[in-house]
Formats: structure tokens, sequence, C-alpha cells
């Protein structure tokens, strides 16, 4: 059955695709699947690529709506399971770029344990880590709460686990959190960014997944350059509106 909102967003463009699997690029503001939480939104990967395609699909991990970049997608059910697996075990290694509020050390962990969004009050909290690195930083002459500038930064992220929104908590948890996360961000720079360069979205990127292909053993790196512009046209006009320091 033909999802009826397909037609009117153009092809997902697609990285790479064998006969088990296939990976593209996530635009954001699309959902993978479809969510009570967001039951208007008609961006959805998982309807979208099985048009696309004429075949089904089955999602294997998951993007938050607002996060661009790479995202792997099952063609067979016993693909989806053998790549769950992969993922389960820590084996797929992944890599995200984010701009963040203020300017982070040159490089750090993070090891804070971080409980489900909806779990009890007295659910165990489970372990979390992710290893961050400082690419870039940018300083704005421009008050946006008490500091008398304004200053983001460039980072690369690459969890060692995969807590939902664990990237996203962890930032937060040392005071740097992503712009435009509504969730666990500031506001006031959220608005600002939004209204300086036209374009309210989360600035979190998927660039990178590498895992070995279950079936075939093959090692994979698939990207998606948040410096391509013809796939990340907003992060290249992030990249070229401001005087960065790398």
């Amino acid at each position: 059955m033909t999802d009826i909102a397909s037609p009117a967003w153009p092809p997902l463009t697609v990285l790479w695709q064998d006969e088990h699997y296939v990976v593209i690029h996530k635009p954001s503001g699309w959902l993978v699947h479809r969510t009570g939480l967001d039951a208007h939104e008609s961006r959805i990967v998982l309807q979208h690529l099985r048009d696309q395609l004429g075949r089904p699909v089955y999602p294997v991990h998951r993007l938050d709506k607002g996060t661009s970049g790479v995202l792997l997608m099952a063609l067979s059910s016993d693909a989806a399971r053998a790549m769950a697996q992969a993922f389960e075990g820590h084996l797929v290694d992944k890599h995200y770029i984010a701009m963040v509020r203020g300017w982070p050390a040159p490089a750090w962990d993070v090891d804070h344990p971080l409980k489900p969004d909806d779990a009890p009050a007295d659910a165990p909290a489970q372990s979390a880590q992710t290893q961050f690195k400082r690419l870039a930083t940018l300083q704005l002459d421009v008050p946006v709460d008490r500091y008398p500038t304004t200053r983001v930064a460039l980072v690369e992220a690459r969890p060692l686990t995969g807590r939902r929104h664990q990237i996203r908590r962890h930032l937060k948890h040392v005071a740097h959190p992503i712009i435009g996360d509504a969730t666990h961000g500031k506001g006031p720079h959220n608005r600002w960014w939004a209204e300086r360069l036209g374009l309210q979205r989360l600035w979190l990127h998927a660039e990178g997944l590498t895992f070995t292909h279950p079936f075939t053993q093959h090692r994979m790196e698939i990207a998606s350059d948040w410096r391509s512009e013809s796939l990340n046209p907003d992060w290249v006009g992030l990249w070229r509106s401001h005087d960065w320091q790398a």
C-alpha cells in the first residue's frame, strides 16, 4: 500500500545499497517511523523509502527527528536481526558533528549513566560513555544571555554506548548543549541562532557509520560528509557564513 504523503517529497539520497541493506542520508525534520507524539508529520523515512525502492524496509537503529545524516535500514527481517545484534554488541562505530554552546576542551570523555526518558523514578541508570573532540570555535560580539559575547563550537562525538538521546544529554551534562535542542538546550540561544541563520533545526549530524557486514564480512565505512554542499547545504552555509577558527 502506497503512503499518500510520499509523492509530495523528493527521493531520499541513497549513499549505498546491496541485497541486504540500504544506507540513506536522512534530512533533518524527518521521522524514521511514525509515532503518536508526532502523528501529523508526513515526512516518514520508513514509508517513503519503502515506496521509493518498491520493497519493504526494516529499521535497524534510529536518529532523532531533528538529526540529519547516515541512517541504515535492512531489506529483510533476517538482515535487520543481524545488524541489530551488531549495534547491541557495540560493533558499529558511529560519529556525529554538533554545534554546541560555549567552548569546550579540545578533547574530553563523558562517562555519565543515563536513565531512559520514560523510566520510572526508581529505575537504575544505564552505563553511557561518549568521546568528544573540538573541531572549531566561533565568537561573536553579541550578548545573547548574561555574557557580553556569544561563543559556539563544532565538536565531533563518538558514542561508545547507545542510550537514547545520549549525545544530547551528555552535552547538556557538561554545560555545552547543542544549538537547536528544544529539550536539552538553551531557549534564548536556540531562538537567536534560528533567527540569525533563517533556519530552525537541531544542529546534530550523524556523519558516519563503520561496521563489518554481517553477510559478506567486508568492512564498511559510509559517510554523509557535513561539508558536502549537495547533501548538507545547511552545514556548509553555517561554515561559510561565519569566521570559524579551526
